[in-house]
């Protein structure tokens, strides 16, 4: 059975949500920068879960999807703090965290908040950081110039608007940074990257897996896949790389 309703995080901004009730643990999944919880992956993943009875919670950041409040206002720390307000209110128990490209960063950051409660985790595209390597970093001197003197920098986007780039979300991205110390997760990790990711390269999983203290984390690399990684096969290898998870006794209903 699915629920979906509408959680106040505490200052009367809604997150929109879907759960599918079930058996743990109960699959988390964090959407991307301008995505949100209808997005092809959390979608297959919801059908997924329902068929083989394993318990799933999908959500929108606020400013994203179906959630209120506008994207402007939020950064790292903010949709994280959504996050861990959808955990702490909508599911009990251990959970698998799956986090695509910016969502990889915002379940990275949830996981080391709740590490009690994670078994698992899978980044797809995973990008901790990018606001730092992957924007500010490119900035040209003028663009860097225009946003801290506007405070916003509206940049093209092959996927639709172009994208509101704000002053706060690079500076609160910078309270927010992994990648230059080890990262105390002790739990499986499975990371997923196209090798013809025109927006996240694919190194940066490598760079995941060298941080990250577990022991038990695997790198699969998809050399003709995009950031995306939507397509029918890539789905299919997403499904599996959950089903694999050690811990989960259910595999036999699973379908590819």
């Amino acid at each position: 059975m699915q629920n979906s309703e509408r959680l106040d995080r505490g200052d009367g901004v809604e997150l929109a949500w879907a759960r599918i009730e079930g058996r743990g643990p109960t699959v988390v999944f964090m959407p991307g920068f301008h995505s949100d919880m209808a997005g092809s992956k959390a979608l297959d993943l919801a059908a997924f879960c329902a068929a083989r009875g394993q318990a799933m919670l999908r959500f929108d950041y606020s400013g994203h999807g179906g959630s209120g409040g506008r994207f402007e206002d939020g950064c790292i720390g903010r949709w994280t703090e959504d996050a861990l307000a959808a955990i702490d209110r909508l599911t009990e128990g251990p959970l698998i965290i799956v986090g695509s490209s910016m969502g990889g960063w915002i379940a990275l950051l949830a996981a080391l908040a709740r590490a009690e409660r994670v078994a698992g985790l899978i980044g797809i595209a995973a990008a901790p950081d990018f606001t730092e390597t992957l924007m500010w970093d490119a900035m040209a001197p003028p663009e860097r110039a225009a946003l801290l003197r506007e405070g916003v920098l509206h940049v093209p986007s092959q996927y639709g608007e172009p994208y509101a780039i704000t002053l706060k979300l690079i500076e609160d991205g910078r309270r927010h940074l992994l990648l230059n110390a080890p990262i105390r997760l002790h739990c499986p990790v499975r990371l997923l990257h196209g090798q013809r990711d025109p927006d996240v390269p694919w190194e940066l999983s490598l760079r995941i897996s060298e941080r990250v203290e577990s022991e038990d984390v695997q790198v699969v690399l998809i050399k003709d896949g995009d950031h995306r990684l939507s397509r029918p096969e890539d789905l299919a290898l997403l499904r599996r790389t959950l089903a694999a998870l050690p811990g989960l006794d259910f595999a036999e209903q699973d379908g590819a």
